[in-house]
């Protein structure tokens, strides 16, 4: 094997460390884009990367045909081709709260991290793989315990069904003494008499879903509780 080919293997398997570290942080948090996924964007857009660079210069000018390419025509495609795979990842749930865009995110920093590998920016692509890392894993954690008042909450979306009405402003106040933040309220009649209560409420990061349904369950006149945790 010549040292070009070499060269080449070393890029391909240096993709694939990095993104297996990418892979395994998504496949930890059991998102829908984990370990293999991550592997083949980031192998193939390596791999795509070389062949662009290397068909630049594979084929030699002569006097009647001069042929010019862009050594990064290829890999150029790959940003823009990536994001269809990245929208797939992107969910809608029935709170209207959107997911995946993290993980959609992840897939294009895949893809650039096998790019930057494969046009031999080796250091830069170790050090992008560091941070993100770090962006999605350390920051989040830091910010929940120096950050800003907003970013120590989590919301919590509350359905409450309350046969009196007169019970509903009690259970308001009820959140807001607890010292939750109200984002969001929703009041829909049923066919049986009951009134669905959807409330959407903000409380801090370190209380249990768990104790917030123990003492919405609680309270006078909720026949009964269902509880999401979203973030």
């Amino acid at each position: 094997m010549s040292s070009i080919d070499i060269h080449i293997l070393i890029k391909l398997g240096v993709s694939a460390i990095f993104g297996l570290i990418i892979g395994l942080e998504r496949e930890l948090k059991r998102k829908p884009v984990g370990l293999k996924t991550s592997l083949v964007i980031s192998v193939v857009s390596c791999l795509l990367t070389i062949v662009s660079i290397e068909s630049a210069y594979m084929f030699p000018n002569s006097d009647n045909v001069k042929i010019t390419m862009d050594p990064l025509r290829l890999a150029a495609q790959i940003v823009s081709g990536i994001g269809f795979l990245g929208a797939g990842v992107i969910l809608r749930r029935g709170n209207d709260s959107i997911s995946g865009l993290t993980t959609a995110a992840m897939i294009w920093g895949a893809a650039g991290i096998g790019i930057a590998v494969g046009a031999g920016f080796f250091i830069e692509a170790f050090v992008g793989v560091a941070l993100l890392i770090i962006s999605v894993e350390f920051v989040p954690f830091l910010m929940k315990i120096i950050g800003p008042k907003q970013l120590r909450e989590k919301e919590v979306m509350l359905h409450l069904f309350i046969r009196d009405q007169n019970q509903i402003d009690k259970a308001i106040s009820f959140l807001l003494e607890k010292n939750y933040i109200v984002r969001r309220l929703k009041i829909k009649d049923l066919d049986n008499g009951d009134h669905l209560v959807q409330i959407l409420v903000a409380v801090d990061y370190r209380e249990k879903t768990t104790d917030v349904y123990s003492s919405v369950s609680n309270l006078e006149g909720v026949q009964k509780v269902e509880i999401e945790s979203i973030g």
